[in-house]
């Protein structure tokens, strides 16, 4: 192991980790999505919040009171099932945040310009100015929290609170448009169930993932045995709230079937604007869409290098991800790292068509290997004592995974798409274990080496 020279200063209060929770967690485009999908999402956010959501909350809160570590994931599966699956986990865990990353900043990038308006919404697609701002805010999130929690926490903390804002805004705008107008959805639980609408349930767990990520950063948390808890709890009933509450305010204002899955909140906004007689309201929810990504994306970044980082302290990863920053204290290594990787994920979409189809596919494993930290998750909450809500958690993330293998209505060829993403799976826990292998097979002849001659 790599020997660390101090470590990272604790920082995190509960009001920072239950808004970077907030922040890490809530998606503003699942709203418009769920909206789309009609009244029987609001069934399906009921029950991930009840038997993925929850789960996920004892998880953390167990495993994180009692091993608050940096790491987390990892750290925790190395304990419950040894260093093979621990390193499977954690490399897991950061390929899919890898591929993940590129996504969210060009889809919140395309709502935050359709929500400015109609005349900026040609920039969706214009690569001049997508690439620039997008790698514009995936620096400014990266080199934040490079420089520390003192200055980092504020880019997640205010983009918590734009993203709240930005969805309390609808909510309201809603509410009010139902108490005068009535809503624009009839709301109808229990018709209009079809396989569409079951395989969205994949996108609605998925759409829950991101609370593992606060107690990823134990090592830099104030009293994390209690606050860890705490924080799971307090912004895990915000976060569900926030997604029931969004999705029936875009129903109530716009019919379920018109909702437009990249520009609803525009739309709702637009809409319920028009019949209130309020308008302008679009431009401010651009701004508030394009702070709340750069909290999300800070949270996300900064939560996920604590993984390779707490890896390359047990030397699986080049020990260069287990440095502190001299001054920062923060694993700037791994941080780096991961900007640049993105950079080139999203030069390489836009280099060309083929590309973008293939990197598609990187999309749909992002949300299989995603998932797979997760098993591990629910299994190590299940070693220690956690039965019912882990065995819950790992029924829904299995049926998250297979849902995930179905492939898109578009598709040329089933068997071939199939194919592609097994194999491309496959290829990712092979490029792992061959990492692995290799780490163990240096550190044996490193200890040989060391080994005194008798």
């Amino acid at each position: 192991m790599v020997e660390q020279e101090a470590p990272p200063a604790r920082q995190l209060g509960l009001r920072d980790l239950v808004l970077f929770n907030i922040a890490a967690v809530v998606g503003i485009r699942w709203l418009a999505a769920a909206a789309h999908a009609g009244p029987p999402s609001i069934v399906l956010w009921v029950l991930a919040a009840a038997f993925f959501f929850i789960p996920s909350a004892l998880a953390v809160s167990t495993l994180g009171a009692k091993c608050p570590e940096q790491g987390g994931l990892y750290v925790w599966t190395r304990r419950s099932f040894g260093d093979w699956h621990g390193f499977l986990c954690g490399w897991c865990y950061w390929l899919s945040n890898l591929f993940y990353f590129p996504n969210l900043l060009l889809a919140g990038l395309a709502m935050a310009v359709y929500a400015a308006g109609d005349r900026y919404t040609y920039l969706a697609a214009a690569r001049p100015f997508l690439i620039p701002a997008s790698l514009a805010v995936l620096w400014i999130a990266v080199v934040t929290n490079v420089i520390g929690w003192r200055i980092g926490r504020w880019t997640e903390n205010l983009g918590a609170v734009a993203t709240y804002a930005a969805g309390g805004a609808i909510i309201v705008l809603g509410c009010v448009v139902w108490a005068l107008h009535g809503p624009a959805t009839r709301l109808d639980i229990l018709t209009g169930w079809d396989w569409g609408r079951v395989n969205f349930w994949s996108q609605i767990a998925f759409a829950f993932g991101g609370l593992e990520l606060g107690a990823v950063m134990g090592g830099e948390v104030r009293d994390p045995r209690r606050t860890i808890p705490r924080a799971a709890w307090m912004s895990g009933a915000a976060i569900a709230a926030f997604y029931i509450l969004g999705t029936l305010a875009l129903m109530a204002v716009v019919p379920s079937g018109d909702v437009n899955i990249l520009t609803g909140l525009t739309q709702a906004a637009t809409a319920a604007g028009a019949r209130l007689g309020i308008p302008a309201i679009a431009p401010p929810l651009a701004i508030l869409i394009t702070i709340g990504l750069t909290g999300q994306l800070g949270a996300w970044l900064s939560g996920s290098a604590r993984v390779p980082f707490a890896i390359g302290l047990d030397s699986y990863l080049p020990r260069a991800f287990a440095r502190l920053h001299p001054r920062w204290g923060t694993p700037h290594v791994a941080m780096l790292a991961q900007g640049a990787a993105c950079t080139a994920f999203l030069l390489l979409m836009q280099a060309g068509e083929n590309l973008r189809n293939g990197y598609q596919l990187l999309v749909d494993m992002t949300v299989i290997t995603y998932f797979i930290p997760f098993l591990y998750l629910f299994a190590s909450a299940w070693r220690n004592g956690r039965r019912w809500s882990a065995l819950a958690g790992v029924l829904v993330t299995a049926a998250g995974i297979g849902f995930s293998l179905a492939p898109p209505p578009d598709a040329q060829s089933v068997w071939i798409f199939e194919a592609k993403l097994i194999v491309g799976c496959l290829v990712l826990i092979g490029a792992g274990r061959a990492v692995f292998v290799r780490a163990n097979t240096a550190g044996r002849a490193a200890a040989r080496c060391l080994k005194p001659p008798l």
